[in-house]
């Protein structure tokens, strides 16, 4: 199993460039982080830096989404800083929630969606396109190569992500709902001619170790809050009685609304109606011990990557009980 980390790009940039360098000292493959420049300082130019000071650590967006930018613009942000760092990056990408709802837009459809990853997949990698009805090509890159990894957790969109996504995101750490979500995606990949096989699945949620788990528990609260929005509007579409499955959507009924001015931050008092729970299902705490067995419930899965947030009061503590402790010791996804 490959780990990556997943921060947020909060002030000062260096600090986020130093957890990244960390993060690659500890054996993690990817450096991701959060993509909402209202909230957080702009990541693309970021990412310049991370790569410019680390040496093999893959860096991308969990997620960006179809709408902030230009296609053009996203594909030509990557090109640039493949043809600078030799293809480095990946492309996770989502229909957008706190990027889109902050500036008072509603995330993009699952047919945006679609033809988003389509086009910036083909102009990332050097071939032509239609953007805005004419044809594109970005004519300096060369051997250009993109990896499109698609965030979903309904019906439709893990569809979507089984027919044209090169990875699957799925962020919460609940085995339940990664056995429905991956056998979904896989389903959708054989139903389109796909090798299932060939599809990323990479599991991302917060990770804290230590041993005091009610401090972990407040600590990690938020994480819960910010699923829910995404499951909100799956009940929304599907009602409480449809596809999805209740271990993901039954825990928000007591949902009052949401502040993003507290989006991804340990006491974020929008998050009171999740319970403990929630909590230790869909996050890793506790012991190093207890981290690696449910890393390694997820490998047999077919979870191909871990990628930890770290937005809690022990960051670098964690890191580098992952380096020392998990890191290496999880197997390998059964084929």
């Amino acid at each position: 199993m490959d780990f990556g980390v997943v921060l947020q790009t909060d002030p000062p940039a260096s600090d986020v460039v130093r957890l990244m360098k960390e993060a690659e000292a500890a054996g993690f493959s990817h450096g991701w982080t959060f993509d909402s420049c209202v909230l957080w300082q702009e990541p693309f130019v970021i990412y310049s830096q991370i790569l410019a000071n680390t040496s093999s650590l893959t860096v991308g967006p969990m997620v960006t989404n179809p709408s902030t930018r230009d296609w053009s613009v996203t594909a030509s942000l990557f090109a640039t800083l493949n043809d600078m760092y030799s293809n480095r990056t990946v492309c996770g990408i989502g229909r957008g929630d706190s990027a889109r709802r902050v500036i008072g837009q509603k995330p993009a459809s699952l047919a945006v969606l679609s033809d988003a990853m389509h086009v910036i997949k083909e102009l990332a990698e050097g071939r032509e396109a239609q953007l805005h009805g004419a044809p594109v090509r970005i004519p300096w890159v060369r051997d250009g190569r993109l990896e499109m990894w698609m965030a979903a957790y309904g019906p439709k969109a893990l569809k979507l992500v089984g027919e044209q996504a090169d990875g699957f995101i799925l962020q919460t750490a609940d085995p339940a709902i990664a056995r429905w979500t991956i056998g979904a995606v896989r389903d959708a990949a054989r139903a389109a001619g796909r090798d299932p096989g060939g599809i990323t699945m990479c599991v991302a949620a917060p990770a804290y170790v230590g041993t005091d788990v009610e401090h972990q528990r407040e600590q990690l609260r938020w994480f819960g809050g910010m699923v829910g929005n995404h499951v909100a509007d799956l009940v929304t579409r599907y009602g409480e009685s449809g596809p999805v499955p209740h271990e993901l959507t039954d825990y928000i009924r007591g949902r009052q609304g949401y502040d993003y001015a507290h989006h991804g931050k340990a006491g974020n008092p929008s998050t009171d109606f999740v319970p403990d729970q929630i909590v230790d299902r869909f996050c890793l705490l506790g012991p190093a011990s207890a981290h690696r067995d449910r890393l390694a419930e997820l490998a047999e899965l077919g979870v191909d990557q871990f990628a930890l947030y770290l937005m809690h009061d022990q960051r670098e503590e964690t890191l580098a009980a992952y380096g020392k402790e998990v890191i290496g010791s999880v197997a390998s996804p059964t084929p």
